[in-house]
């Protein structure tokens, strides 16, 4: 398994004066980096890439959808604006040297409902997700669907809605993201929905029940790395925390989470290594 960190942990919007951070996780001992691709005007691939190739780092990137860029809105030209978006997050990706993007990329972010989503917004999505699919197929990267929480999306909260959704889209490198805080609320197990993912999990967040220091709180880490082990893992796992809200989404960081983001990462950092030493993950 690889361990990498979101550039959250540390910045609000990625820039050139973020470059810096990828320095940073090198110097930790990490295997990558997650960048987000939420402002792609200040996201500059080739200065990103010299530094990932400077730092023999790694990356994957992210994003979510928001109403603008809504691929499950009834608004046909709102749903391909959501791709155009999503084709240059996938060129974005390539152009760097990463092979896997993510995220809440199935529809909007917080998009609220009054009833519950009817097929045609899921036959929306699929159909949006399959054309970007094929583009990001010729590039060589994976697509990972991120269930998220009932609050965050109206859409998929579970890992089985996003094994729904991957197989209506229909093409092989749809891949599933799973995120411990948000399945913290939405599951019944960690264990379970880890071992449902399988073959098909590629990213995995790994976050405390409060977004705090992993192994503090209520998170089953046992349940999951029992299951990391048992289909054998070897994608990608971050640590993710915000360091505040941004002008981009919402992170809900209203308190402080531990004694500092250089505390939750050492000490969260120290605690998954040894999960993956007890669990044989290598």
């Amino acid at each position: 398994m690889k361990l990498g960190i979101h550039a959250y942990a540390w910045c609000s919007q990625w820039s050139n004066d973020t470059l810096y951070l990828i320095d940073r996780v090198k110097k930790m001992g990490l295997d990558f980096i997650e960048i987000p691709l939420m402002c792609l005007e200040t996201f500059d691939a080739k200065a990103v890439r010299e530094r990932l190739e400077q730092n023999g780092l790694s990356a994957v990137t992210s994003t979510v959808l928001l109403g603008d860029t809504d691929i499950t809105s009834e608004d046909q030209d709102i749903r391909a604006k959501g791709v155009e978006y999503l084709k240059k997050c996938v060129l974005a990706t390539s152009t760097i040297g990463a092979q896997s993007f993510s995220g809440v990329i199935y529809s909007q972010h917080t998009k609220i409902l009054r009833v519950r989503p009817e097929q045609k917004l899921w036959e929306y999505s699929a159909d949006c997700l399959r054309i970007v699919a094929r583009i990001a197929k010729e590039l060589g990267i994976q697509i990972g669907l991120e269930p998220v929480n009932r609050y965050e999306s109206c859409l998929i909260n579970t890992c089985e809605q996003a094994l729904r959704l991957k197989e209506m889209i229909g093409e092989d490198n749809i891949k599933i993201h799973l995120d411990t805080y948000h399945m913290n609320i939405e599951e019944k197990s960690f264990y379970e929905a880890t071992k449902r993912a399988g073959n098909d999990l590629i990213h995995y967040h790994l976050c405390e029940n409060d977004r705090g220091i992993p192994g503090t709180g209520l998170v089953d880490w046992d349940g999951i790395f029992k299951a990391l082990s048992e289909i054998g893992y070897r994608g990608n796992a971050a640590l993710e925390s915000f360091v505040n809200c941004t002008d981009n989404m919402n992170t809900w960081v209203w308190r402080q989470l531990a004694p500092s983001g250089d505390v939750l990462l050492k000490e969260g950092v120290a605690f998954i290594r040894q999960k993956q030493k007890e669990y044989r993950l290598p």
